[in-house]
C-alpha cells in the first residue's frame, strides 16, 4: 500500500475521539512555520536548480515564477521555452505523416511494455491499440499549449493543427479504460485542445469520469487507483485555471470540492504527498485558503518533511532532487501560496522571451 505519513488508524482514532483531523483556523504562528517551511525546500531545490534537467527545471521555474514574478527564474524559463521549441521542431519536420506518427507511437509504447509496475501496466493495456496517443496527447498538445501560453506558436502551427484535427479525441477521453491508465493527462489534454481553439471535450470527459469513478465505489478502489480517481480530479482544476494562470471558481467545480470535503481524511490517508498538496492548491486557487481542507494538507505535507534533507522525501524515503522535483514544488506552492498569475507572457515579460529560440514567433 502506498500512503502519506497520516495513517488511516490515525484518521480512525481521531474519528473515534470526535475529533476532527487538524481542522480549524490557522494561527500566525501556525502559518509563519509553514512559510519556514516552505523555504527550507525552496532552498533545497534552488542550489541545485540548474542541476536538474531543462524539464525539470522548466517544471520548478514556471511555478515560482508564476508564484513571485521573481526575475531570477527567468533562466530556467528559457530553458523551458527552448525545450517547447526543439519538440515542435522535431514534429514538424520529422513527424507529422500518419506513417511517422505510428512509427514514433510504436518506440513510445514500447518503453511501457518493458516496465513492470501496475500504472505502466494499465498505461500499455489502455493505449496498445491506439499508441498515436502518446505522440498526440502525451507529446504534441503539451507542447503546443505551452508555446501558446507564452504567448507564442510555432512558425508551422497550422501544419501542426492539421495534425491534430486528423484524430477525434473524444475517443481517447471517453474510454473508461484510458481514464483508469491516464486521468490527470486526459484532463490536462481536453483542456489543452479547448485552449488552442480546437475540439472541445471538456464535459465528455467529464462526464466519462464521472461514470469510470463512482464515489459509491470508492472503498473497492486499490490505492493506485484511488490516487488516480483524485490525481485526475485535481487536474481538472489545474487544467481549468492554466495551471496557476486564473483563479476558479468553486461553483464551477462544485462536485469536486463537495467531494473533497466528504473525503479529505480518506485522501490523507491513501494518497502521495503529491496528490495531498494538489488537493490543498485546488482550494487556493478557488480562493479557499480558510477552508479546514487547506489546513489539513498543510500539516499533512508539513509531517512528512525531511528537515536534514530540506525535502518532501519519496514513500520509500528518498531524498532524490531530480525524482522529488514534482512533489516538492507543489509543497512550496502550497504551503507559502502567493495566488494565481498570468504570466509569463511576451506581451508582459517581453525580457525573457528576447532571442527566442528557433521556431518560435508571437502568436
Amino acid at each position: 500500500m502506498v500512503s502519506s505519513s497520516v495513517a488511516l488508524a490515525d484518521v480512525q482514532s481521531a474519528a473515534e475521539q470526535g475529533l476532527p483531523l487538524n481542522a480549524g483556523p490557522t494561527s500566525a504562528e501556525e502559518q509563519a512555520s509553514f512559510e519556514q517551511d516552505a523555504d527550507r525546500i525552496r532552498q533545497s531545490y534552488e542550489s541545485q536548480l540548474f542541476t536538474l534537467p531543462a524539464f525539470k527545471m522548466g517544471h520548478y521555474g514556471l511555478r515560482m515564477y508564476r508564484q513571485t514574478q521573481d526575475p531570477k527564474y527567468q533562466a530556467a524559463i528559457w530553458s523551458d521555452m527552448a525545450r517547447v521549441a526543439s519538440r515542435l521542431n522535431y514534429f514538424a519536420t520529422e513527424v507529422n505523416t500518419p506513417e511517422q506518427i505510428a512509427e514514433y507511437s510504436a518506440q513510445r509504447l514500447a518503453r511501457y511494455e518493458i516496465k513492470d509496475d501496475v500504472r505502466s501496466d494499465l498505461r500499455y493495456e489502455a493505449t496498445k491499440d491506439q499508441p498515436e496517443y502518446y505522440y498526440l496527447g502525451v507529446d504534441l498538445l503539451g507542447s503546443m499549449a505551452r508555446a501558446n501560453e507564452y504567448g507564442l506558436k510555432h512558425r508551422e502551427d497550422a501544419k501542426l493543427r492539421e495534425v491534430i484535427r486528423r484524430y477525434d479525441f473524444e475517443k481517447y477521453a471517453t474510454d473508461p479504460e484510458m481514464i483508469r491508465a491516464w486521468a490527470a493527462q486526459l484532463a490536462n489534454q481536453v483542456y489543452w485542445l479547448r485552449q488552442l481553439g480546437e475540439q472541445d471535450v471538456v464535459e465528455e470527459f467529464t462526464s466519462a469520469f464521472k461514470a469510470t469513478y463512482p464515489d459509491s465505489q470508492d472503498a473497492q478502489l486499490t490505492d493506485q487507483q484511488f490516487m488516480n480517481k483524485v490525481y485526475g480530479l485535481t487536474h481538472i482544476i489545474f487544467a481549468d485555471t492554466g495551471y496557476y494562470q486564473h483563479p476558479v471558481k468553486e461553483s464551477d467545480h462544485q462536485w469536486i470540492f463537495d467531494y473533497y470535503r466528504a473525503n479529505i481524511d480518506t485522501i490523507i490517508a491513501r494518497s502521495k504527498e503529491d496528490v495531498i498538496a494538489e488537493v490543498g492548491i485546488n482550494f487556493l486557487l478557488a480562493g479557499l485558503e480558510n477552508d479546514p481542507v487547506v489546513e489539513k494538507t498543510r500539516k499533512a505535507i508539513q509531517r512528512s518533511l525531511n528537515r536534514q534533507a530540506g525535502i518532501i522525501p519519496a514513500v520509500n524515503g528518498s531524498t532524490d532532487l531530480l525524482d522529488g522535483e514534482h512533489r516538492n514544488v507543489l509543497a512550496i506552492m502550497l504551503l507559502d501560496w502567493q495566488g494565481a498569475h498570468a504570466v509569463p507572457t511576451i506581451q508582459k515579460q517581453p525580457e525573457i522571451f528576447t532571442g527566442k529560440p528557433y521556431g518560435l514567433m508571437t502568436k
